[in-house]
């Protein structure tokens, strides 16, 4: 349930400062800000974004901070201080591109190796399901720290307890491993107090995420997962690539196992994720003293990305007039949510992978009727099909009717997009403002802030790159960048996000005279 002070919280947990009136709540518009996926490049942009938004003082004005896959990184980073967007933010990205610049191939080294063996095999001995994405997870741990990192995600409670930062909400999504993620994908988020599915109205603690359940009761607790494995499983897509992703940090592939073939091997029927025999019972084998090389080439190789965890929602009814709710794609004959004994709470486990895999941004995680967004503010980090997001987006609102502008874009702007674009269904007051900011650098070559003409060399040198270069350093699948390409795409992004204030005060203007209209229209409608 959403509290509208902010909060998103288990009902135990609603705690928070009472006010006398609210009367001037209902006219503050409702602003979310989202993050594409995109890796290190995501990441590094994001950190820019926030910046701008920051510098302009509307990053207090948002409700809700929400990510995909590379997004993600960067929020789970800020929130482990639980005053970030109270501090200047610089800080936090020199931390972040001291981490982006760092040398990676420490994350293969023979101690690291052994790390990870023994974190995934202490997973398994306590009864949990490891995979590869969990081995990613670790990776990421790597990447973004260069060390060992014990919090969780229940420990941004104390990021979000006094609503001193916007509330962070993580993306998932559950796919099924026989069935392609564009013909089914469940959205699952993530956040300090719960994980869940609003398709289905079921949360748990996020404290017990990853426990067994059965008809909605605790069977066997399992300990809270560390924040990189959540991390490896919201940014899986990279998973399926390590075997790129080693190969560009430590330049000789696979080679780097041959110290480990005499340590210990551990086959794991993998296979689990592509086919279920009914008639076969589940193995696991293992050999002491075998070579630890197969099962990191198990992982490395295989192209399997999803996370296997408890389904918390298993043997709950939840599909009673099911075909009357709006979440349920049930008009479409061939989808699974038109048989009831194919739905999520009828499987033992959840397969979570990166949201990309459905929409590379979590709109359908903030357009929930309950979270009332008035604004969205959207940072795509693709090069690619800057709009593709949007449209994707739209088809998805199309099909459960909820309230979304039109999107039409020219063919110019798809070729060639701008800093910013606004999207409003003006006849709608219910269906929120979209401002779209694709990853360009367009008036940033000539001016180094709003206004400000680029002079010396070193000024327009500095501004003088072009992003989506085919031998760009900002390549998804690159996760080291120099310094100075840090920051260069740290302040394309701070800038885009200055040069568009004079949009984005109109938009909140605009919102703020809808959210009165719409208070109204639900008035009468009471």
């Amino acid at each position: 349930l959403d509290v509208r002070l902010g909060f998103d919280l288990c009902k135990e947990e609603r705690e928070f400062p009472v006010i006398d009136s609210c009367v001037w709540w209902l006219q503050v518009p409702v602003v979310a800000v989202l993050g594409s996926g995109g890796g290190m490049r995501a990441l590094t942009s994001f950190y820019g974004s926030l910046a701008g938004l920051q510098q302009l003082g509307l990053l207090d004005a948002a409700m809700y901070l929400s990510g995909i896959s590379g997004s993600t990184w960067c929020l789970s980073t800020l929130y482990q201080d639980p005053n970030w967007s109270q501090k200047d933010l610089q800080d936090a990205i020199s931390r972040a591109q001291r981490a982006v610049s760092s040398s990676k191939g420490g994350a293969f080294s023979p101690e690291r190796l052994k790390y990870y063996f023994q974190e995934l095999s202490a997973m398994e001995s306590s009864g949990r399901k490891a995979s590869f994405t969990d081995l990613w997870g670790l990776i990421v741990e790597y990447f973004l720290q260069q060390k060992e990192d014990p919090s969780k995600l229940s420990d941004q409670q104390e990021a979000v307890k006094w609503a001193q930062n916007p509330y962070p909400i993580y993306a998932a999504v559950n796919v099924r491993p026989n069935i392609s993620s564009g013909d089914f994908a469940e959205w699952c988020e993530f956040t300090p107090y719960e994980v869940g599915f609003r398709k289905y109205g079921a949360f748990v603690r996020t404290e017990d995420f990853d426990s067994e359940f059965f008809m909605g009761r605790l069977i066997q607790k399992h300990p809270e997962p560390r924040i990189c494995f959540l991390q490896g499983m919201w940014g899986s897509a990279f998973a399926a690539s390590l075997d790129d992703i080693c190969l560009k940090v430590v330049g000789i592939g696979l080679s780097f196992l041959d110290p480990f073939k005499d340590v210990i091997k551990v086959i794991d029927d993998c296979r689990r994720f592509h086919f279920r025999d009914p008639t076969r019972l589940k193995t696991r084998l293992i050999v002491p003293g075998g070579p630890l090389l197969q099962i990191f080439q198990d992982f490395f190789k295989s192209r399997v990305t999803c996370g296997e965890t408890f389904n918390f929602m298993h043997g709950l009814y939840l599909h009673k007039d099911y075909v009357k709710i709006k979440e349920f794609v049930v008009w479409r004959g061939t989808h699974l949510d038109a048989f009831p004994n194919q739905l999520s709470p009828m499987e033992e486990n959840l397969y979570l992978v990166d949201g990309g895999f459905s929409i590379n941004s979590p709109f359908p995680l903030v357009l929930q009727p309950e979270r009332d967004v008035d604004v969205i503010l959207s940072f795509n980090f693709s090069w690619e099909a800057p709009f593709e997001v949007l449209e994707l987006t739209q088809q998805y609102c199309e099909e459960r009717e909820i309230p979304f502008p039109k999107i039409k874009v020219s063919e110019e702007d798809e070729k060639k997009p701008k800093e910013c674009y606004v999207f409003v269904d003006d006849d709608n007051p219910k269906a929120p403002i979209v401002l779209h900011f694709p990853l360009v650098n367009d008036t940033f070559q000539k001016y180094k802030s709003p206004g400000v003409k680029r002079e010396s060399e070193d000024e327009k040198s500095f501004g003088d790159f072009v992003i989506e270069t085919k031998d760009s350093p900002y390549r998804t699948l690159n996760f080291t960048f120099e310094p100075y390409d840090f920051s260069r795409l740290v302040e394309v992004n701070r800038y885009n996000v200055l040069n568009s204030s004079d949009t984005l005060f109109r938009t909140l203007n605009l919102a703020l005279q809808r959210r009165k209209l719409k208070n109204v229209i639900n008035t009468a409608n009471t």
